[in-house]
């Protein structure tokens, strides 16, 4: 039997410092799926002023099933909707440089294998999940979540963070994606909430191993802006 492809994408912006460890584990924890699953590693590098290219690069060459690409803006959402454009797998796994999470793999490759889910959500807040990181980070999350329950109609407990899916049923909800940034891994999983997909919440359990690259309240105002235009969008244009 052909085995399917899994493309994992993820956005990586300035990460010089961890990106050889971070890919080095990861290709290690995909080692025991590979007797069902063939994988690709995407890169989706992001407006970078390091040497994250150059080091993707090297990576590259060490790992033919790795690739790396240049998005000049630093937008994680746009270079992760590029990401998963050019992936070639039936299924794509959405990561992040600092997650990397191998339960989430085991538990999201099974369900697609034995179930008839169409997108699996890693959620910081579901029955059993364990979130380790510093209070201001965990509230953000929960704020977050207020607000796209409140502004959007969200019904689930998390949207932004580890995610997969199967690529051709959820293309359609990626078409109607509008906005970038952190809130485009929102809009994906409201959309497809809103469209119909059958979505599978796992826990997970987290803890920070580094600072985010972008601080917390730099991010306020675009969220705020990306928010309020989902809802005109989303709510009131019905688009």
């Amino acid at each position: 039997m052909e085995k399917r492809l899994v493309s994992i994408v993820i956005p990586v912006y300035n990460e010089e410092q961890i990106l050889k460890t971070a890919v080095e584990r990861l290709v290690r924890d995909i080692q025991p799926y590979q007797n069902d699953f063939d994988f690709e590693i995407i890169l989706a590098e992001n407006g970078s002023k390091d040497n994250t290219i150059e080091k993707g690069k090297e990576l590259s060459k060490k790992y033919p099933f790795l690739s790396i690409f240049h998005y000049p803006q630093p937008d994680y959402g746009l270079a992760l909707q590029h990401g998963i454009r050019t992936a070639k797998g039936e299924i794509v796994i959405c990561d992040e440089i600092d997650l990397c999470l191998p339960e989430f793999y085991e538990k999201s490759l099974e369900l697609f294998k034995t179930t008839d889910v169409e997108l699996v959500v890693g959620s910081k807040r579901v029955k059993g999940a364990q979130d380790q990181r510093p209070f201001k980070r965990k509230f953000a999350t929960w704020a977050l979540n207020v607000m796209l329950k409140i502004i959007l109609g969200f019904k689930g407990t998390d949207t932004h963070g580890v995610k997969a899916f199967l690529k051709n049923p959820l293309m359609p909800v990626l078409d109607r994606c509008l906005v970038g940034k952190d809130i485009f891994a929102s809009e994906f999983v409201i959309r497809a909430e809103r469209m119909g997909v059958k979505i599978k919440e796992i826990p997970i359990s987290l803890d920070e191993k580094r600072a985010p690259s972008i601080r917390l309240l730099h991010r306020v105002p675009k969220v705020l802006s990306n928010i309020a235009y989902l809802f005109w969008n989303v709510r009131i244009r019905n688009r």
